[in-house]
């Protein structure tokens, strides 16, 4: 390939790691990717989201068990990315207004979106350093505990964990659907059958081992999504309640949920 460098070989190479080495990422490393993380694109320039770097081991511990991953307590760095209304909030107080808007779903969306970018550009740097990394979507499974561990104030709210440090496992490369699924041009596509589409991807997707389980190969595609379909988690219906605990409108009467 005539394009391929480096970065993209890492991108191409991407795998989550979830077991890692005893080895201390530098504090040359962690800042570059911290000066990496400040360049990502944000909206409006308004920079609202943070990030909660975990360095306390019983704090550790306690995000572990409210991810119900043992792993993430060993990680050498994990960080919390949050939504950050709070900081412009009060920047704006300091100068005299007081932004109501600050509290819209619009702003929530915005500063969660912001969060995820941030995270994802820290992942493609740290990654090409030779780095493994796991996203911990599970953190949202006590969205309370995490916001009391964190002392976070109003105004901001927990996006997403991310685990890293110098990989200690070498996972397959887990199979993608091909993009022509998934990539549209100026509107998007119907077709008649998927399963006739993903037929190859599903035989694909059963010759993969995930290493949480080793030696089991995992279901086909069409099977993992009925699976994920008919597990209805009880932590989503109170992330909206939890969003508005912590001082955000999200336009949603109390009565209509």
């Amino acid at each position: 390939m005539t394009m391929m460098n480096e970065t993209i070989k890492s991108q191409l190479g991407h795998r989550t790691i979830r077991k890692f080495k005893d080895r201390k990422i530098s504090k040359d490393i962690m800042d570059l990717l911290l000066e990496v993380t400040a360049r990502t694109a944000t909206s409006t320039g308004m920079q609202a989201a943070s990030i909660i770097r975990i360095t306390d081991p019983e704090v550790k511990e306690s995000v572990a068990n409210v991810c119900g991953q043992a792993y993430v307590a060993t990680a050498p760095e994990l960080l919390i990315f949050i939504v950050d209304q709070y900081r412009n909030s009060q920047i704006a107080k300091e100068k005299g207004y007081s932004p109501k808007t600050a509290r819209d779903m619009d702003r929530f969306i915005a500063s969660f979106t912001d969060a995820c970018l941030m995270a994802q550009n820290l992942v493609v740097a740290a990654e090409s350093l030779g780095l493994g990394t796991v996203y911990l979507g599970s953190i949202l499974n006590d969205i309370q505990r995490i916001c009391e561990l964190l002392s976070l104030p109003d105004l901001t709210f927990p996006v997403l964990g991310l685990a890293l440090g110098y990989p200690d496992q070498d996972p397959q490369l887990k199979p993608r659907m091909d993009m022509s699924l998934r990539v549209f041009e100026n509107s998007y596509q119907l077709y008649d059958s998927y399963l006739d589409k993903i037929r190859d991807y599903d035989k694909e997707m059963s010759s993969y081992c995930d290493l949480r389980e080793p030696g089991k190969y995992l279901d086909s595609f069409s099977d993992q999504v009925v699976s994920r379909f008919s597990y209805a988690s009880p932590k989503e219906n109170s992330i909206l309640k939890a969003i508005r605990k912590q001082g955000f409108d999200t336009g949603i009467n109390k009565d209509d949920q």
